[in-house]
């Protein structure tokens, strides 16, 4: 388990910082939503010296933020106050707000922060790693998010909308690669990279995805896997700042638009040695038989662990044949038509990229099931089969299911999972999307009065 941070971080940002005037306090839920609270500047210290207490509800709640009952973590706790200490490195300025203030993040202490400590999904992810870690295979991960770029206004017909650009234009065309259009968001773009640059997030390539007002932008691979994913989950937080503060709303639903791409976050996964050495590293294509063997236990557990990459009903609108989406339990060598990819280059770098999931996933529970597959695989030696070649969708024999509770109850009877992630884990992760899932099919909208309203 990662240390907190040090008292002296706290003290040293301050001095650097005399015109910050308020803190953003915020843990990250299982739905990866951020929660928390605004503190004034003379009450950070504390935090650093002794935590912050914050309600046992704050890790158990629904997308909504309402409280789920059979979590464990509401009456029969009385909402208990949980201590939660800052997380190293994650005091950061937010540049963007208008009254100066910075933002630091804070985890639950292991035995100070129950009951709530058994729903982290920090800890969860740590736990993972210092497993791997335990039989000498250290984890290096990068995440590579897709957004789109929306107006905060939606069109006549209440449906979101691409946002202008520079030029006042609203962008119609896809352009994938579009060099234009990423000129066209340069006030964004600029914003956004400096303010990456701030807060030490290793923000690179920036692409004009597969639709209008779609983006990329990838994250450059870190050695220590909880690292990349605090990282990611500190980017997609800067990118919705920066983006409201330019007129626009950043959207990483997984899903937004029937006809068009849909938004997903790839993650980069090798293993190295103590030395730092890339244990995939191989001059054949394919990998070393490591890689091969983590590819095995990805696929064989890909099924028990899809919730984790796909946490909502919307998730499951992304995947559509030919749509760069994967469809099947799959891999490839340097083919975007599988779910498991190990791209080209040279020997060093080879490594395996995860396409499932959608980038409204929770960047811990993703590369926390991504990383337990990765160790049953090796642990029992899984052979992937033979890598696909060609169109991997038209080669799909067995399909992913499509459909929100399939996948719940998947993970609710994995003995699997419950080994991996532990059973007060997923008794709270799974009563929360349980009563997300009554919500979700008991709420009356518009595409059932279109639908059935005259007709039925």
């Amino acid at each position: 388990m990662s240390v907190f941070a040090s008292l002296q971080e706290a003290q040293s940002f301050l001095e650097q910082h005399p015109d910050i005037e308020m803190f953003e306090l915020f843990i990250l839920d299982n739905n990866g939503v951020p929660r928390g609270k605004l503190l004034h500047r003379d009450e950070l210290l504390a935090v650093y010296e002794s935590g912050r207490p914050l309600p046992s509800t704050i890790l158990g709640l629904t997308i909504n933020g309402d409280d789920v009952e059979n979590s464990g973590l509401v009456w029969e706790v009385g909402d208990i106050d949980c201590r939660a200490y800052p997380v190293s490195g994650s005091l950061q300025r937010m540049p963007w707000r208008l009254i100066p203030t910075a933002a630091v993040q804070v985890s639950m202490h292991p035995t100070e922060g129950l009951p709530a400590t058994v729903a982290d999904p920090r800890h969860l992810l740590a736990k993972v790693i210092d497993d791997l870690k335990a039989d000498g295979y250290y984890p290096v991960m990068a995440a590579e998010l897709e957004f789109y770029l929306l107006d905060q206004k939606p069109d006549s017909n209440g449906r979101p909308q691409p946002a202008r650009d520079v030029d006042g234009n609203r962008p119609r065309s896809t352009q994938v690669y579009g060099l234009r259009e990423l000129e066209q968001i340069e006030p964004f773009l600029a914003d956004l990279y400096s303010a990456c640059k701030l807060q030490g997030i290793p923000a690179r390539t920036a692409i004009s995805e597969y639709a209008p007002g779609q983006v990329e932008i990838t994250l450059e691979h870190r050695a220590d896997a909880l690292q990349a994913m605090d990282e990611a989950v500190r980017y997609k937080r800067l990118v919705k700042g920066v983006a409201h503060k330019h007129a626009m709303t950043a959207c990483f639903m997984a899903k937004p638009f029937d006809d068009l791409a849909g938004t997903g976050m790839h993650m980069h996964v090798s293993l190295a040695d103590a030395q730092g050495n890339n244990l995939f590293a191989s001059e054949a294509a394919d990998g070393t038989p490591l890689l091969r063997q983590a590819v095995g236990g990805m696929l064989s557990t890909l099924l028990d662990s899809l919730l984790m990459f796909c946490p909502n009903a919307n998730s499951y609108r992304r995947f559509q044949t030919n749509s760069y989406a994967p469809l099947a339990a799959t891999w490839g060598v340097d083919n975007r038509t599988v779910s498991l990819r190990v791209p080209g280059g040279p020997a060093y770098s080879r490594h395996i990229e995860h396409r499932i999931c959608g980038a409204d996933a929770n960047p811990y529970l993703a590369a926390a099931a991504i990383l337990a597959g990765i160790h049953r695989g090796i642990r029992e030696q899984r052979d992937p089969g033979a890598p696909v070649e060609g169109n991997g969708y038209a080669q799909a024999k067995e399909l992913l299911p499509t459909d929100w509770l399939t996948t719940l109850r998947a993970l609710e009877g994995s003995s699997w999972a419950r080994e991996a992630f532990g059973s007060e884990f997923l008794g709270v992760y799974l009563a929360v999307k349980h009563e997300e899932y009554r919500q979700f099919m008991g709420e009356v909208g518009e595409q059932d009065w279109r639908w059935y309203l005259h007709q039925a």
